[in-house]
């Protein structure tokens, strides 16, 4: 995570010399995990910005994963400093409702569809449509039929998903209009519980 590449900046420029050199043959965009703060995200880019030029590289999106709370409950200030958020729904739940997911006892309640963790994602959805830059989501509920119409509901831009999960998915979206899906997203904010939710 970002944390960590700050705290290693060898093992950081590394990697971005390797994207940087590959930006020159192809479409490229630098995505950071586990962003928690706006002061990494400035660090980060100075970062890019600097191997970049030593490179002389083209510019290239620079992007962070919304996983921690922290980070959607502010996404309109992070909105204002990278190019597209990309929502991480698996880490996201299980640090919403401090569950581990790979917990033998906790994984099954750690449900993205959980009111409280969809509202987080429409508060990241809303502040990057309104800074005009792209909000994707990666996880298990972009696969979901049900998660795939309330993220498209909250205004989400992308769904990242099992290749499996396609097919079902795109025939269900393709069924429904967007009005219909803006309708059930409102309702499940409005649910008590993912149970209610499922319920919809």
């Amino acid at each position: 995570g970002a944390r960590l590449l700050l705290s290693r900046p060898e093992l950081l420029r590394t990697q971005l010399r390797a994207l940087y050199r590959a930006a020159e043959h192809g479409p490229v965009s630098i995505m950071f995990p586990m962003v928690t703060e706006l002061a990494e995200v400035a660090a980060l880019r100075a970062e890019c910005e600097q191997v970049r030029a030593e490179l002389k590289a083209p510019v290239v999106p620079l992007g962070i994963m919304v996983e921690v709370p922290a980070v959607a409950v502010m996404a309109d200030r992070f909105a204002q400093k990278v190019d597209f958020f990309s929502v991480g729904t698996n880490d996201l739940t299980q640090y919403v409702l401090a569950m581990d997911r790979q917990h033998p006892q906790l994984a099954a309640q750690a449900d993205p569809l959980n009111p409280a963790v969809l509202a987080l994602i429409g508060i990241t959805a809303k502040a990057a449509n309104a800074a005009g830059i792209h909000v994707g989501v990666c996880g298990g509920l972009a696969g979901d039929p049900l998660g795939a119409r309330i993220l498209i509901g909250l205004g989400v831009n992308d769904l990242s998903m099992s290749t499996q999960d396609v097919a079902i998915v795109k025939t269900i979206i393709r069924s429904e209009t967007l009005s219909n899906m803006q309708q059930l997203a409102q309702r499940a904010l409005a649910a008590g519980s993912a149970a209610e939710v499922r319920a919809l």
